[in-house]
């Protein structure tokens, strides 16, 4: 009998260990099953999210993940490659879907991600830590929020960025 009971409690850990792997892999893969599929993952808007402790409006992809760009790169060249990109894939689809009222350029551009998504000449990543409006990226790996008044690449940046490295610091 206690040599059942035993195999039954491993049982249910190994299945409980089978559900969170599957809800680990869901949430890198930006996956959130509470919001409706009709919307595409791909359509860009504005909301208000906590952003260093500050509330704060940044960019969002359908599903409500916060959108980054990565300082270092060009407006038509990725350098997120790898285990980096593993860590912040690129937001990327062949069409331009944004809601109304966002201030600047919403392009596709074709580079080594195929065709990537730029908000005023930044390419678009999201952070597999993120949670539907929880930012836990900003400032991470010369990563950081892209929102509504970021300026043109090249021109000084309104989002607040700056260098540093976070919890995901050294090269990849």
């Amino acid at each position: 009998m206690l040599h059942r009971t035993s195999a039954t409690i491993a049982g249910i850990g190994v299945a409980a260990a089978l559900a969170l792997g599957a809800g680990i892999a869901a949430g890198a893969q930006g996956t959130d099953r509470t919001t409706s599929s009709s919307v595409p993952p791909t359509f860009i808007k504005s909301a208000a999210a906590t952003v260093g402790g500050k509330t704060q409006t940044i960019l969002t992809n359908g599903r409500g993940m916060p959108l980054y760009y990565y300082a270092p790169d060009g407006p038509k060249r990725s350098l997120v490659s790898g285990r980096l990109a593993a860590l912040w894939p690129p937001v990327t689809s062949t069409t331009v879907h944004a809601a109304r009222g966002l201030a600047k350029a919403l392009t596709v551009v074709h580079d080594s991600h195929g065709s990537q998504l730029a908000y005023n000449g930044h390419l678009l990543y999201t952070f597999i830590s993120d949670r539907r409006g929880i930012v836990t990226g900003q400032g991470v790996q010369n990563f950081f929020v892209a929102t509504p008044t970021l300026s043109m690449v090249g021109g000084s940046s309104s989002s607040g960025a700056g260098s540093g490295t976070g919890t995901y610091g050294g090269a990849y």
